[in-house]
């Protein structure tokens, strides 16, 4: 068992992770703290879930539904379709087992960063924002998307949303309802507030 000394975490993810995943979780870790100190969130809690999101990603996909039935984890018919979506649920089982992570409020964020849910909390919205700007992410409208997060967190999330379904249209992937109620909800709340 480790504790949650984040210079552990840092040396076992840069033995489990390939050299990529290291820097994009290292690169999510910064982009999560900043965003937490811009939106009042808990920074150390935005490192830690930032530094260890990916920390299934790199296992075989085999592997990873093996080892979600061990942890118990339900997976639906959209995931075992599209093994992306696999290594948030793991993750956070693999953060509490191997990194001794107690925190739900971090698992949580770590379980869904890939798909998003209706009421996240600002610790989740963060960390799914995080995952999808931080600096090694290079992809069409990404500089606008990162200006967007630091104006206005639902609105970058919208986009970030936004962008997720147009990718898994376009490569005629399954979309996850999570996906499309964290976008309605978020939607749905801005309309409740714009009215008179």
């Amino acid at each position: 068992m480790m504790s949650n000394n984040i210079e552990n975490i840092i040396s076992e993810l840069k033995k489990s992770l390939n050299e990529g995943r290291f820097k994009h979780s290292l690169g999510v870790m910064e982009t999560a703290s900043v965003l937490a100190r811009r939106y009042g969130a808990d920074p150390e809690k935005a490192q830690l879930a930032g530094l260890i999101h990916d920390c299934a990603r790199d296992i075989p996909f085999d592997r990873q539904l093996k080892m979600a039935e061990n942890f118990g984890i339900l997976l639906d018919d959209i995931q075992k379709s599209e093994p992306v979506l696999i290594h948030g649920p793991l993750g956070a089982e693999i953060a509490r087992s191997t990194f001794d992570i107690k925190d739900e409020e971090i698992l949580n964020a770590v379980r869904l960063h890939t798909t998003g849910d209706k009421n996240m909390t600002l610790l989740e919205k963060i960390i799914y924002l995080s995952d999808y700007i931080e600096p090694q992410r290079c992809f069409q409208g990404v500089e606008d998307l990162r200006a967007k997060a630091f104006m206005d967190l639902e609105e970058a999330l919208i986009a970030a949303f936004d962008s997720c379904i147009r990718h898994v249209m376009e490569r005629q992937g399954l979309l996850h309802p999570k996906t499309i109620s964290a976008r309605n909800f978020i939607l749905l709340c801005k309309g409740r507030e714009e009215r008179p």
